[in-house]
C-alpha cells in the first residue's frame, strides 16, 4: 500500500515537486559562484547559454542519426514496433499497455498485474522490470494528447507509404501524437540535457570553460564510444546515465564544499533515485563509487564524518527505491546495499579498535580488506537468509572472466559481443583521438600528487598539509573512479558507456590550474587547450562523418509477415514460446501471452528460458515437448539462426547445451530434425511463402544432406532467418 500511494502521489504532481526541488538546488550551487563555478569565470550566464548549446547540438546528432538509420518518421505502426528489438520491445510494451488503457490508473493496474509476460504467472512488472520511465512518459503523453485534443490542436499527421517490391501500403504518422515518436522524442531531449550537464561538469572540474568545452567535444568526437542512444533509445541506461551525470557533478560539489548542507545532500539522495529506479544495474556502478569514496576517505583526503553524511544520503536513496519497486529484494541482497553497512561500520568502529595503530599504512589495509571481505560474507548472508538467487548470474559472469567457468546461462551472455572482454581496437580508437594520451597526463599528475602528500602525512602530521589534501579530494576520487570503470570495461565491453564519457570528463582537467598551474605560467592555457583539440578535430572529426554517413531504412518483412499472421489465425489467448528477441516482438505487437523474454535478471526466469531453448538441445522430442506443455505453451516459434548460429566458438546453441546437458552430447540437435523432417511429434503450422518453398526444395533433396547441412542451407538460399511455428498439441 505504501508504494502503490506514492506511485499515486508521483501522478499528483509530488514526483514532478521532487524533481524541480532537485534541479532548483542544482541551480542555486550554480549561480553561487564562490561555491560551485570556483575560479571559472564570473559570466556566468555565459556558461549556461554554452551548455544549453552543447545540449541542443547533442540532441539534433543523436535525432538525425537514429533518423538516417531506420528512416523511422517514414514507418509504419507495427516497423516501429519491431524497430524496438529484444528487450527494448519488452519495456515499450509497457507504455503501450498503459497509453491504450481506459485510464492511466488501470494502465498502471495492468501491468501491476501482468498476466501476459511470463504466462500463467502474474506478476507486478513495475518491482521486476524498472519500469518507471515508461509509467512517466505515458502520464506525459497522456495530459499532452488531452490538452491538445481540448484545445483543438492536431498532434500528428499521417500519410500512406508506398513501399514498392509488391508490399502493401502502409500508414505512416509523424508528430508528438505518435506513441512511439512522442517516447524515442522524450529519451533524446533527456540526452541532449545530459550533454549540457556534461559542459557544466567539465566546467565545474576544471574551473574553466575551456574544460567543458573539452569535455563536450571529446565526447562527441568518440561518440561512438560514449553512448549508443541513438541506435537502442528504450534501454535501461538511457533513462538512467543522464542522472549519474548530475549525481557526479554534485557529488564533486559536495566532496569540495568544507561542510555539508542538508540541501545538496537532499539533491544528490533525489539524484541518486532517479539514477537507481530506472535501471538494475545501477546499484553495481555505486558500488564502485562508494568503494572510491571510501578509498579517498582512508587515505585522508575527505572526513570521515562528511562520509558518513554521503552514506546516509545513499542508504535513504536504497531504501526509497526498495519501496517504490516494491520490495525488490535485489536491492537489499545486493553488494552495494552490503557495502555501505561495511563501510558504514567501518567508519563507527575503525577509530576505536585500530587507535593505537601507528603504521597508517597497515591501517589502510586492514580497513580496506576488512570491506571487501565484509561486503563479500554480508551479500551471500543476506542472499541465503531472503533466498534471493536473481543475481548468481553476475558472479558467474565475473568467475567466467577468470577461470573459465561455464554454464547455460553464463554462455548466454558472454557469448553476446557486448559481454565479451573489451575490444583491442577500442584503446587504438581513444589513442587516434588524443583522449587516451590526455587523460593518461592527467590521471599522471593526480597520481603523483597523491603519493607525494600520503609519504608527507605518513611522517608529517602538519595542519598545512592536512588542508592542503582535502582540496584534491575529489580529483583524487575521480582517478579512482576511472580505475574502477576500466576495469568494468575491460571485464564487459558493454560497460565502456562508463568509462568513455569519464575519460571525457577527466580530460577537462588539462585545463586545471590545480594541476597544470605551473605550466601555464609558461605557456597561455587557451594556446595548449586549442592545440590540443586541433589535433584532436583530426580523427574526431572523421569519426563524426563516419556516422553522419550511416543511411538505412528499416525493414524486416519475415517477422512483418510472422506477426501478421498471429494477429490473424491464433486465439487472443495463445500462449507463445520461442528466442527472448522475438518473444518481445510478439508480445508488443500482438499482445498475445509469452513464456519467456529477454529481461533476464530473475532466477525463475533463467529455468524457463532454458526449458523454452531446450528445442535448440539435443534431447530427446518427447521430453522437450513434455516439458512446454508443462509451461502451457500453444505455439513455439523456432529460428534457424539459433541451429546454427555461432558467433565464436563454443557459442552455437548445441555447445551451450553440450556444456549444460553433456548426457546427450553427440546425438544429432533436435532442431535440424524439426525443419528438415517436419518431426512427426511437433506439426510445423506456420511458414511464410518464401521460407515454405526453400524448406520443400531442402525437403526433396535431403537425402544428399545431413542435417546440420539442411539447416545452414535454409539460411543460405533464402537469404534470411527461417521461421516457423510448431503447434504443440496436448
Amino acid at each position: 500500500m505504501t508504494s502503490l500511494f506514492l506511485l499515486e502521489s508521483m501522478e499528483g504532481g509530488v514526483f514532478f515537486r521532487s524533481l524541480a526541488f532537485c534541479l532548483s538546488k542544482f541551480a542555486v550551487f550554480v549561480v553561487d559562484r564562490k561555491a560551485f563555478i570556483t575560479k571559472a569565470d564570473s559570466k556566468i550566464w555565459l556558461t549556461f547559454v554554452l551548455a544549453v548549446f552543447a545540449g541542443v547540438l547533442h540532441w539534433c546528432h543523436i535525432t538525425t542519426l537514429f533518423e538516417n538509420d531506420r528512416h523511422f518518421s517514414h514507418l509504419s505502426t507495427l516497423e516501429r514496433e519491431m524497430a524496438f528489438r529484444t528487450e527494448m520491445g519488452l519495456y515499450y510494451s509497457y507504455f503501450k499497455i498503459i497509453i491504450e488503457a481506459p485510464s492511466f490508473w488501470s494502465g498502471v493496474c495492468a501491468i501491476m498485474n501482468d498476466k501476459l509476460t511470463e504466462y500463467p504467472l502474474v506478476i507486478n512488472t513495475l518491482q521486476r522490470f524498472n519500469l518507471y520511465p515508461e509509467v512517466v512518459l505515458a502520464s506525459w503523453y497522456r495530459i499532452y494528447t488531452t490538452v491538445m485534443d481540448f484545445l483543438g490542436v492536431p498532434t500528428k499527421t499521417c500519410w500512406t507509404v508506398n513501399r514498392g517490391k509488391g508490399l502493401s501500403p502502409v500508414e505512416s504518422c509523424e508528430g508528438l501524437g505518435d506513441p512511439a515518436s512522442f517516447y524515442v522524442a522524450v529519451i533524446f531531449l533527456l540526452n541532449g540535457f545530459m550533454m549540457s550537464l556534461f559542459f557544466i561538469y567539465g566546467t565545474y572540474l576544471s574551473g574553466s570553460r575551456l574544460g567543458g568545452l573539452v569535455t563536450v567535444l571529446c565526447f562527441f568526437f568518440n561518440h561512438g564510444e560514449c553512448t549508443r542512444v541513438m541506435w537502442t533509445p528504450p534501454l535501461r541506461e538511457s533513462f538512467s546515465y543522464p542522472f549519474l551525470v548530475m549525481q557526479m557533478l554534485l557529488l564533486t560539489y559536495i566532496l569540495r564544499i568544507p561542510s555539508i548542507n542538508t540541501g545538496s545532500l537532499i539533491a544528490l539522495c533525489v539524484s541518486n533515485i532517479f539514477f537507481m529506479l530506472p535501471w538494475q544495474f545501477a546499484q553495481f556502478v555505486l558500488l564502485t563509487q562508494i568503494a572510491s569514496l571510501f578509498a579517498v576517505c582512508i587515505m585522508g583526503y575527505i572526513d570521515s564524518s562528511k562520509l558518513q553524511k554521503i552514506l546516509s544520503a545513499h542508504m535513504v536513496s536504497l531504501l526509497v527505491c526498495f519501496i517504490l519497486m516494491f520490495g525488490n529484494s535485489m536491492l537489499l541482497t545486493s553488494y552495494y546495499a552490503a557495502s555501505l553497512v561495511v563501510i558504514s561500520g567501518i567508519l563507527e568502529w575503525s577509530p576505536k579498535v585500530l587507535r593505537r595503530r601507528k603504521r597508517e599504512v597497515c591501517v589502510w589495509v586492514i580497513e580496506g580488506c576488512a570491506w571487501l571481505f565484509g561486503t563479500v560474507a554480508l551479500k551471500y548472508l543476506t542472499s541465503l537468509v531472503f533466498g534471493i538467487a536473481d543475481d548468481a548470474h553476475i558472479g558467474n559472469i565475473l568467475k567466467s572472466k577468470f577461470i573459465g567457468y561455464k554454464d547455460f546461462d553464463t554462455l548466454m551472455y558472454t557469448c553476446a559481443a557486448e559481454f565479451d572482454f573489451m575490444e583491442k581496437e577500442t584503446p587504438v580508437r581513444y589513442t587516434k583521438t588524443l583522449l587516451l594520451p590526455v587523460v593518461l597526463v592527467v590521471f599522471g599528475v593526480i597520481i603523483k600528487r597523491a603519493i607525494k602528500y600520503i609519504l608527507w602525512s605518513l611522517s608529517h602530521t602538519g595542519r598545512y598539509e592536512k588542508e592542503e589534501r582535502f582540496n584534491h579530494g575529489e580529483l583524487v576520487f575521480h582517478a579512482l573512479q576511472l580505475l574502477a570503470y576500466s576495469v568494468l570495461a575491460i571485464l564487459i565491453m558493454r560497460l565502456k558507456l562508463f568509462l568513455t564519457p569519464h575519460l571525457c570528463i577527466m580530460a577537462s582537467l588539462v585545463c586545471s590550474k590545480q594541476l597544470f598551474g605551473w605550466l601555464f605560467y609558461k605557456i597561455q592555457p587557451k594556446t595548449l587547450v586549442f592545440a590540443i583539440l586541433a589535433l584532436m578535430t583530426i580523427e574526431g572529426s572523421a569519426n563524426l562523418r563516419t556516422q553522419w554517413n550511416i543511411m538505412g531504412e528499416f525493414s524486416n518483412l519475415p517477422q512483418e509477415e510472422l506477426l501478421e499472421w498471429i494477429k490473424v489465425n491464433t486465439r487472443q489467448d495463445a500462449v507463445f514460446a520461442g528466442a527472448m528477441p522475438t518473444m518481445a516482438s510478439v508480445k508488443l505487437s500482438t499482445l498475445r501471452p509469452i513464456v519467456n523474454h529477454p529481461h533476464y535478471e530473475d532466477a525463475g526466469l533463467r529455468a524457463r528460458t532454458k526449458v523454452v531453448y531446450s528445442m535448440y538441445s539435443r534431447k530427446p522430442a518427447s521430453q522437450v515437448k513434455r516439458d512446454l506443455i508443462k509451461l502451457g505453451v500453444n505455439y513455439y516459434i523456432l529460428e534457424e539462426s539459433l541451429c546454427v548460429s555461432r558467433k565464436k566458438p563454443g557459442c552455437s546453441m548445441p555447445e551451450i547445451w553440450d556444456v549444460e546437458d553433456p548426457a546427450n552430447r553427440g546425438k544429432i540437435p533436435l532442431s535440424p530434425n524439426l525443419i528438415g523432417n517436419y518431426f512427426q511429434n511437433l506439426m510445423p503450422f506456420f511458414l511464410s511463402p518464401s521460407i515454405r518453398s526453400c524448406l520443400d526444395f531442402f525437403i526433396s533433396i535431403k537425402e544428399k544432406l545431413n542435417l546440420s547441412q539442411l539447416c545452414y542451407g535454409c539460411s543460405q538460399l533464402c537469404g534470411y532467418n527461417c521461421c516457423s511455428i510448431i503447434r504443440l498439441s496436448s
